[in-house]
């Protein structure tokens, strides 16, 4: 075998990866040197992803885009099954309440409203000034907006399939737009609170110990540290494993629906694949409640997930897809296109933010401004963001803000679940789009009612 540099195959992903490597530490630098771009509290890895972009458009670099999108796709999908694999934290949450169930309904009705929102802009404009517009085009900003690069990078592919040139840069370009959003509006936002008195700023300087404890890097019942097999190698062979059934599961039902109805099969079988985050995450709550079930049964003598190091491998693969995603937009594919990307940017960041300001005082009247801004945060850009926003007004998480983002993010997934079937609906025609726009708007209501839904006193 060929070792040297001619062996482009063998040297091209450590080549890219050294690329996104040095753009997140420059990123990184850059945040804590540069006061401004400190204050806009963009994330490392969005900002790694701009640096790349910058220099590819400026003819300076060529990152491999191809790797850059098998990149963003794998990312998104081992980082939501890190995360499934975490063994549910009972403490500090409020028991006997609705909140999760009311944060799910929140987080999956911000995509509703896009979906409205974009579909209404998409719609009119194919009917109007681009007849040759991809009437379902609109459905891609609660994918960009909503759940970030890798989905937008996904449905945005499996829409090119279907017709939609420049479809997975349209969809990126939008993603790439919600990370502003969730900088630009949400620190005016918080500007406005606070200049107007309405909310009263902590410091956030130092308020968070970045220390870890014993107990948080290994629970008591954790096979002990000086275990043959490393631990950090245990939590990656558990969701290296998890991603490798879920490919087999989803390759499994692709082929029953071929052999059932192949017309069936090619609508439904490039959503299953773009859609493997939320099958992966399924399968790692499975392999959790397993692993937890066994463990009561004294079969498995020890707890196998560390919550820190599954975190870490979730922060990691989210870095990379982020950074990957945002490099790997073409600008030329937009070409006809930046009068819908204009009208659904706006659109979203304006509908977004009355959605949760009228939800969030529904649903977090104790913590009202501390959860609208996160979940601005998160509904515009990512989980990540969210944290950011929510540390500019409560600098030490003393409210449950932070942790509804991953407690909604665990119901959104259920209530998720019908998007996927409306994103297939809607790619089949400019009717059928035209159907998904009431269906989306019919369950928005639904998710409102969940979100009012209150307590009955004892």
């Amino acid at each position: 075998m060929d070792y040297s540099a001619a062996n482009v195959q063998l040297w091209n992903s450590i080549i890219q990866l050294a690329i996104i490597a040095a753009a997140l530490l420059c990123a990184m630098f850059l945040r804590r040197g540069v006061p401004f771009i400190r204050r806009s509290l963009m994330p490392t890895s969005v900002l790694a992803g701009f640096i790349l972009l910058i220099l590819k458009v400026a003819g300076v670099l060529t990152p491999d885009t191809q790797f850059m999108e098998w990149l963003t796709y794998h990312g998104i999908a081992v980082g939501f099954i890190a995360m499934s694999l975490k063994v549910p934290d009972r403490t500090g949450s409020e028991k006997g309440s609705l909140v999760g169930l009311k944060s799910g309904a929140i987080i999956v009705g911000s995509y509703m409203i896009q979906g409205v929102a974009g579909l209404v802009i998409s719609l009119v404009l194919a009917k109007t000034l681009l007849p040759n517009l991809f009437p379902a085009s609109g459905i891609l900003l609660p994918m960009g907006f909503g759940q970030g690069p890798g989905q937008a990078n996904n449905i945005g592919s499996s829409f090119e399939a279907l017709g939609f040139a420049g479809g997975r840069s349209f969809g990126l370009a939008i993603a790439a737009a919600g990370y502003l959003c969730a900088c630009v509006v949400g620190v005016i936002y918080i500007n406005y609170l606070v200049r107007s008195g309405k909310f009263k700023k902590g410091n956030t300087e130092g308020s968070i110990s970045d220390e870890i404890s014993v107990a948080q890097f290994q629970s008591e019942d954790e096979p002990p540290i000086s275990e043959s097999m490393d631990r950090f190698s245990i939590q990656v062979a558990l969701v290296i494993l998890v991603y490798l059934i879920t490919f087999l599961l989803t390759k499994g039902i692709c082929a029953g629906l071929r052999s059932i109805s192949p017309g069936l099969a090619s609508t439904v079988e490039s959503l299953l694949w773009g859609f493997n985050f939320i099958i992966g995450s399924a399968l790692a709550i499975v392999v959790r409640l397993v692993l937890a079930k066994l463990r009561k049964k004294r079969v498995v003598s020890a707890q196998y997930q560390n919550n820190y190091l599954l975190s870490r491998i979730s922060g990691l693969a989210f870095d990379l897809m982020i950074a990957a995603g945002i490099a790997s937009i073409d600008f030329g594919d937009l070409s006809g296109l930046w009068l819908p990307f204009v009208l659904m940017v706006a659109a979203g960041a304006v509908l977004t933010m009355l959605h949760l300001r009228y939800v969030c005082k529904k649903a977090y009247p104790d913590y009202y401004y501390e959860g609208l801004v996160s979940m601005y945060g998160m509904m515009t850009g990512t989980i990540s963001s969210g944290v950011l926003l929510l540390r500019e007004l409560d600098p030490e998480l003393k409210t449950p803000a932070a942790n509804n983002l991953v407690l909604g993010s665990s119901f959104g997934i259920l209530f998720g679940a019908p998007l996927m079937v409306l994103v297939s609906l809607a790619s089949r025609s400019f009717t059928m789009a035209l159907i998904t726009l009431g269906l989306l708007a019919v369950y928005y209501v639904i998710l409102l009612i969940i979100v009012n839904i209150r307590k009955k006193k004892k």
